[in-house]
């Protein structure tokens, strides 16, 4: 006979699991604090671990270097961004236009709460040790603002021709631009407000 999922047997694991994983996202919290200060070169291991409460050999038992939680933490983040923009392009809209202006706001609303990551993706990610990170950032994210514009060509709400590759990048890039300078310099300005301009602004230069 089975036992139940949830026995004394599966306890154990579980827990370990998952206390595993809260730690993972102490750290992580604490990289991409420490990262969008005062950039990757300059955070060392030692003060990650201090910033997460945890001694510096868990830094080296959950990742094994400074790097490898690194590349942890872009791969996580970048997940969970995709994971937003792929839950607002399921939602209600019209048209392709309007998918677009929801995966802005979803983008908008992700980094207004994961600021830090904002920073570390604009000031980080495009050296070249993190280019499989840039895949995943192309393959996962900017492909779905791609998908929606080539929608939008085909429904004949862009011109035909239109750049979609360069297009998903750009909206991408100025969004993420606009999110960070809003939380340094504007924080009390409502995300839906910032977004309203956005979409105002895109809407008037991609246009047929």
């Amino acid at each position: 006979m089975s036992r139940p999922a949830d026995g004394p047997a599966d306890g154990p694991a579980k827990d370990q699991g998952g206390r595993r994983a809260e730690t993972r996202q102490r750290l992580y919290r604490a990289a991409a604090d420490l990262i969008a200060e005062q950039g990757f070169a300059a955070t060392t291991v030692d003060a990650i671990a201090e910033r997460a409460g945890v001694a510096k050999g868990t830094v080296f038992y959950n990742f094994g270097s400074k790097e490898a939680l690194f590349a942890g933490l872009l791969d996580h983040g970048i997940e969970r961004l995709a994971d937003a923009l792929a839950e607002a392009a399921r939602g209600p809209a019209a048209s392709p236009v309007a998918v677009l202006d929801a995966l802005m706001l979803a983008q908008l609303r992700f980094f207004d709460e994961y600021g830090p990551f904002a920073r570390v993706l604009l000031a980080e990610l495009w050296r070249a040790a993190w280019q499989d990170a840039v895949l995943r950032l192309r393959t996962s994210v900017l492909a779905m603002y791609e998908r929606v514009l080539a929608d939008a060509v085909e429904a004949g709400e862009l011109r035909p021709g239109f750049d979609t590759g360069t297009a998903a990048t750009a909206v991408f890039g100025m969004v993420l631009t606009v999110a960070i300078e809003r939380r340094a310099l504007r924080p009390d300005q409502p995300v839906e407000d910032v977004h309203a301009t956005l979409a105002e602004l895109v809407h008037r230069r991609i246009s047929p």
